[in-house]
């Protein structure tokens, strides 16, 4: 029946619950809305290399493995899987039902995904395996969603601005070496207290507007972000700083940030920042904005 058709069709991106509750209440969803939701995107860094180290069936294998795990810990949280895009995962929290803590289900989900990569990360060292890499960026704004397609083929899916962004501030995990990002906008929709600190004001590409970005730490322990309250210190004195144009005073406080948490990159970034502009002309305008040149 058609019911069962459109049941069937929600059961491959929300948990069997939401598929009833969408049954009950009214299948019009589909057809389309609109309205506020949170999107996390998430990609495996130079996954394209290791597919070719790896080979058709290995890859696969590893893929399943991986993508099994971190879909878990979104269904967790009540999100919906919007898409695969190869190693890459669309999924989005308050659509086709809003929830309150929208923000804050994505922000746990991608705690626990990177928690959940990694478990894996140290499975796969056990069996001779290369570690995973995953960058994740997190956004809270506008979006449509309904099922779109053709008449052979349909998907339920999530489209508009908000999700174009997610998928930026996603890519730009890579720039900034820092494996969870998230906006202003998605930070300021949480209704819990988690870990992260502010990194910068940024001007995406295509986007004249600049965007504040946060990295979430929520995932961190004293193993993999040893003395996070001095480190974390040391960076806020540095970013502003930083916005201040004192250069030396800002690579001062990010090697602080350094001494904490040797392995912090965007400390590292923010000091090889602070030493190109203050190589540049005084009379440069400065916004405080970082304006990046690829997607």
């Amino acid at each position: 029946s058609r019911e069962k058709r459109i049941k069937a069709t929600m059961a491959r991106y929300v948990d069997t619950a939401a598929a009833d509750r969408l049954m009950e209440d009214d299948a019009a969803l589909l057809g389309g809305q609109s309205g506020q939701a949170t999107i996390l995107f998430s990609d495996v860094r130079g996954f394209t290399p290791l597919s070719e180290r790896l080979g058709p069936q290995a890859t696969v294998a590893l893929l399943n493995r991986y993508l099994t795990r971190m879909v878990g810990c979104i269904e967790a949280e009540g999100g919906l899987l919007d898409k695969f895009i190869g190693d890459a995962i669309v999924a989005v929290f308050g659509v086709p039902y809003a929830h309150a803590d929208d923000a804050d289900r994505a922000v746990r989900a991608a705690a626990a995904m990177r928690r959940a990569l990694r478990r894996l990360n140290a499975e796969l060292a056990d069996e001779d395996m290369p570690a995973l890499d995953v960058g994740i960026g997190i956004h809270t704004g506008h979006v449509f969603s309904g099922n779109i397609g053709s008449p052979r083929r349909m998907d339920f899916t999530v489209m508009g601005d908000g999700v174009n962004l997610a998928s930026r501030v996603e890519s730009a995990s890579k720039h900034y070496r820092a494996p969870v990002l998230l906006t202003e906008s998605t930070r300021t929709a949480l209704r819990g207290t988690y870990r992260m600190r502010e990194l910068d004001r940024t001007r995406f590409v295509g986007k004249t507007e600049p965007v504040t970005i946060h990295e979430l730490l929520e995932h961190h322990d004293e193993d993999t972000f040893p003395d996070m309250i001095d480190a974390l210190a040391a960076f806020r004195d540095g970013l502003s700083l930083y916005r201040a144009r004192r250069w030396p005073d800002a690579i001062a406080a990010f090697e602080r940030t350094l001494a904490c948490h040797p392995a912090d990159g965007v400390a590292t970034l923010f000091i090889e920042r602070c030493r190109t502009l203050a190589a540049s002309s005084p009379d440069t305008p400065w916004d405080g904005v970082w304006t990046l040149t690829s997607k």
